[in-house]
C-alpha cells in the first residue's frame, strides 16, 4: 500500500469562486479524502465578501461531518482578515483576532482547530499585539496550535519570542520562492516549525503553464501523472517538514494532486537544474573551497542600503579601486536582469564588480549571492547603517538638485527614477529591512555607520536659519519673543492656504511662509510636516546651514523633527490657539 500523499488540500476557491457549486465543492473534500489527503486548509475570509465571511468554514463542517472516517483530518484556518467589497485587508488587532476564533469554532461546528494562523501581518498594529492575541488562544484552550501567515523571517524571531508557533504559512513553488530565498523556510525548518506551502502552482492563472514546462512534461510522462503533481512531489521532498497546499474545486483535480509519484534521483536532478530550490534551502558555506578554486581572483561587492542612504558615493569609491559598477538605476530593467548581467561578466572574465542597490530583503541578496557564488566568486556585503530620517533628507536633496523643487504627489507617482522618489518609497523600504546577516553567504560583511558631511565645509554655508511653525508663528506675533537669525521661515500643514492667505501671512509675519497645501492621510509628499522638505528646500535655496539653525515649534513632533534635520529647538508655549482664516 502507497503511503498517504504528503499534500493538504486548500479549500478557499470552494467559496470564492463565481460559480461555486456546494454539492461539487463537497465531492471535492471527499476526493481528497479518500485519496489520502489529512489536512484541510481554510480561513473565516474564504468567501466573496464581508457578508460571507465563514462561508469555507462552514462547508468544510459540512463535508467532515458526513465522514465518519474524519476523525483524523486536521482542520487550518485563519484569522486577522477582512473581505470589503471583496478586497482583503489585514486585521491584526487582538479584539478582531480573538473575536475570528471564536467565530470559526462556530462555523466548524464545533470541531476543534488544529493549527490556527494568523493570515498575515497588519502594518497598521503592532506586530506584538496580534502575536499576543495568537498566544492567548492558545492559553485559554481555544485552539490546539497558532502559527502565522506570508511572514519575513524578521517577523517569525518576533513572533517565537511572544508565542508558541508550530506553522508558518508562505508561498513556495516555481512562481514564488521568495519565503525560500529569504531564510524563512530554512529558518522555520531549522526550529522544527512546520512549514505549509501555499500557492505551489501558482494560483489557478499559473498552474495550466506548468503542464508546457519541458522538464516537468517529460517526467510527468515517466511517471503517468500530470506535471503539476510532480511539481507538489518535489516540493514535499524537499524536507519532512514542507507540506505543499494544492487548491481544487473538483474531485478529479483534487485526486490528480494527491495520485502517488516516486520522484527518482534524475527527476530531482533535473528540477534542480531548473530551479535551485535545494542549493538555496541548503547553501554553500562562505569561502567554500570548490567555490574559490573556479575563480579565486573574482570578487562581487555588493554595497547595500534604503533608498538616500549614500550608496552611490560609496560604490564610486570601489569604482576608483578598479571594479566595474552595476547598478539597476542606470540600466534600468529588474533585479533579476541585472544580475543576469553581472553573471555575465564574471564569465567572460571580469573579476571586480560593484553593485549598489537597495537590497533590502535576504531574497532579493540570495539572486545577487547566488549569481557570484556561481561563478567561484568571493562576495563581500558592505551595508549603510543609515537612519530614516537622514535617507529622508538625502532624498529631499536629490530631488531638489534634479528638478529644483518638491516634486507633486501624482509626479512621484508617476516617476520611475531615484530622483522622484516619494515617502511611501522609503517607508515600504523599512517596512520590509531585514538586515544581512553573514550566514547568507558573505564572505565578509562590513556594516558603515552613517557620517553627514558637514555643510558650511563643504559649501561654504556658515549661517543658519530659524524656521517657525504656524502655530509658534501665531504664538509669536500675539506678544512672544520673536526669535533672532539672519533667515526665518514660517512652514506648516495648511490644505485650505491659497495663494492670497499666504500673502497676508507673511505680510503678519514679516517672513517668507511655505504651506505644505495636500490632503490628510498617509503622506504622499515631502512638504508635510513633521517630513523636512519645506526646511531642507530653504536650507538648498539660501545656502543654509541645518546644524545651526533653530526651529521654534510647539509640539513634540516638531522637536523630532528638530533633532531629525540636526537643528536646536526651541519650545513655545501656547494656550488653545483659534486658527486665522482671514
Amino acid at each position: 500500500m502507497p503511503p498517504p500523499p504528503r499534500v493538504a488540500l486548500g479549500c478557499m476557491r470552494l467559496s470564492t469562486d463565481e460559480e461555486r457549486d456546494e454539492a461539487r465543492a463537497i465531492a471535492t473534500i471527499h476526493a481528497a479524502l479518500d485519496a489520502g489527503v489529512t489536512t484541510l486548509d481554510t480561513a473565516r475570509a474564504y468567501g466573496r465578501d464581508d457578508a460571507d465571511l465563514g462561508h469555507n468554514e462552514r462547508l468544510v463542517a459540512t463535508a467532515l461531518r458526513a465522514r465518519a472516517d474524519a476523525v483524523s483530518v486536521r482542520v487550518v484556518t485563519k484569522g486577522g482578515m477582512r473581505r470589503p467589497g471583496g478586497r482583503w485587508e489585514a486585521d491584526g488587532r487582538a479584539r478582531s483576532i480573538r473575536e475570528d476564533c471564536e467565530a470559526s469554532l462556530a462555523a466548524l461546528g464545533g470541531r476543534a482547530i488544529d493549527v490556527y494562523l494568523l493570515h498575515a501581518p497588519d502594518p497598521r498594529v503592532a506586530w506584538e499585539t496580534s502575536v499576543r492575541a495568537l498566544e492567548k488562544l492558545v492559553d485559554e484552550g481555544l485552539v490546539r496550535s497558532v502559527g502565522l501567515s506570508n511572514v519575513t523571517r524578521g517577523q517569525l524571531e518576533q513572533a517565537r519570542a511572544l508565542a508558541p508557533i508550530s506553522a508558518v504559512q508562505v508561498a513556495l513553488g516555481p512562481f514564488a520562492d521568495a519565503a525560500l530565498r529569504g531564510g524563512v523556510v530554512a529558518r522555520c525548518l531549522g526550529l522544527g516549525v512546520e512549514v505549509l506551502a501555499h500557492s505551489p502552482l501558482g494560483g489557478p492563472s499559473r498552474a495550466a503553464r506548468l503542464a508546457s514546462d519541458e522538464v516537468l512534461a517529460a517526467i510527468a510522462r515517466r511517471h503517468g501523472v500530470t506535471a503539476q503533481r510532480v511539481v507538489l512531489a518535489a516540493i514535499a521532498e524537499l524536507h519532512a517538514g514542507i507540506l505543499p497546499v494544492a487548491g481544487a474545486r473538483r474531485p478529479e483535480t483534487a485526486r490528480a494532486s494527491a495520485a502517488a509519484v516516486a520522484l527518482d534521483e534524475e527527476d530531482r536532478a533535473a528540477i534542480e537544474r531548473r530551479w535551485g530550490w535545494r542549493a538555496v534551502l541548503s547553501p554553500r558555506p562562505a569561502g567554500d573551497a570548490a567555490a574559490s578554486a573556479l575563480a579565486p581572483d573574482a570578487e562581487v561587492v555588493l554595497v547595500m542600503g534604503i533608498q538616500g542612504a549614500g550608496k552611490t558615493s560609496l560604490a564610486a569609491s570601489w569604482v576608483g579601486r578598479g571594479y566595474t559598477r552595476a547598478n539597476r538605476d542606470d540600466r534600468g530593467g529588474s533585479m533579476r536582469e541585472l544580475h543576469a548581467a553581472i553573471d555575465e561578466r564574471l564569465a567572460r572574465g571580469e573579476r571586480r564588480v560593484v553593485a549598489d542597490n537597495t537590497y533590502t530583503t535576504r531574497a532579493v541578496r540570495q539572486h545577487a549571492i547566488e549569481t557570484a557564488r556561481r561563478r567561484g566568486a568571493r562576495v563581500v556585503g558592505v551595508w549603510l547603517e543609515t537612519p530614516l530620517a537622514e535617507a529622508q533628507r538625502n532624498v529631499i536633496v536629490r530631488m531638489l538638485a534634479a528638478h529644483g523643487r518638491l516634486l507633486e504627489p501624482d509626479e512621484m507617482e508617476r516617476a520611475r527614477d531615484p530622483s522622484s522618489l516619494g515617502p511611501g518609497a522609503l517607508g515600504r523600504a523599512m517596512r520590509a529591512l531585514e538586515r544581512p546577516e553573514v550566514d547568507e553567504g558573505f564572505d565578509a560583511l562590513e556594516v558603515v555607520p552613517f557620517v553627514r558631511r558637514a555643510a558650511a565645509a563643504q559649501e561654504g554655508r556658515d549661517h543658519g536659519a530659524v524656521f517657525v511653525t504656524l502655530d509658534a508663528a501665531e504664538a509669536i506675533a500675539g506678544g512672544a519673543a520673536p526669535p533672532a537669525g539672519p533667515a526665518t521661515l514660517v512652514y506648516g500643514w495648511r490644505p485650505d492656504a491659497d495663494d492670497g492667505w499666504i500673502a497676508r501671512a507673511e505680510a503678519k509675519y514679516g517672513t517668507p511662509v511655505r504651506c505644505c497645501r495636500h490632503g490628510g492621510g498617509p503622506p504622499r509628499c515631502w512638504c508635510r510636516p513633521p517630513l523636512p522638505g519645506l526646511l531642507v528646500e530653504f536650507a538648498e535655496k539660501n545656502g543654509v546651514d541645518l546644524a545651526r539653525s533653530t526651529l521654534v515649534g510647539t509640539k513634540t513632533s516638531d522637536a523630532t523633527l528638530a533633532r531629525a534635520i540636526g537643528a536646536d529647538f526651541r519650545r513655545i508655549d501656547v494656550g488653545p490657539l483659534t486658527r486665522d482664516t482671514s
